[in-house]
């Protein structure tokens, strides 16, 4: 099950229901199952604060992904922060929308076991995201 929690943001018209179908399809797709996936929205010193204490990382980022996969079935916290995402938005000169499913998508690919670590995997990951945006028609 997919669900989607705002922790201490705004985000306004935010549909909770707008990411269970296309990434249910994409964990299908990957030939996995969907388990329990937490989308968790919050802010910047909010995901800060777990890079600091999880992750050991003094620096903003756009997603943390927390993977509990357990063989085919596909499990995980993905901690988006909303503010980076709008701030990336604007950088990539895309939409807020666009930039918000290409983070949860790339979250979602890492718990179907794609990295972003080498130059190649990172090609990968992009060409996944892309493909998916594209299939379900965030683009």
């Amino acid at each position: 099950m997919i669900t989607v929690h705002i922790v201490d943001v705004e985000i306004l018209n935010l549909d909770s229901e707008f990411f269970v179908l296309p990434l249910s399809s994409l964990v299908n797709e990957e030939g996995k199952e969907v388990g329990d996936v937490n989308l968790i929205f919050c802010s910047d010193e909010y995901l800060l604060e777990m890079n600091r204490s999880h992750l050991e990382h003094d620096y903003f980022t756009d997603i943390i992904t927390f993977d509990y996969c357990d063989g085919l079935l596909i499990s995980g916290d993905l901690f988006i922060s909303y503010d980076r995402v709008v701030e990336n938005a604007d950088v990539f000169n895309v939409t807020v929308q666009e930039e918000l499913c290409r983070v949860v998508a790339h979250g979602v690919l890492h718990l179907c076991g794609y990295g972003d670590k080498s130059e190649q995997e990172i090609e990968v990951m992009r060409q996944k995201e892309t493909y998916y945006l594209r299939l379900f028609g965030f683009t």
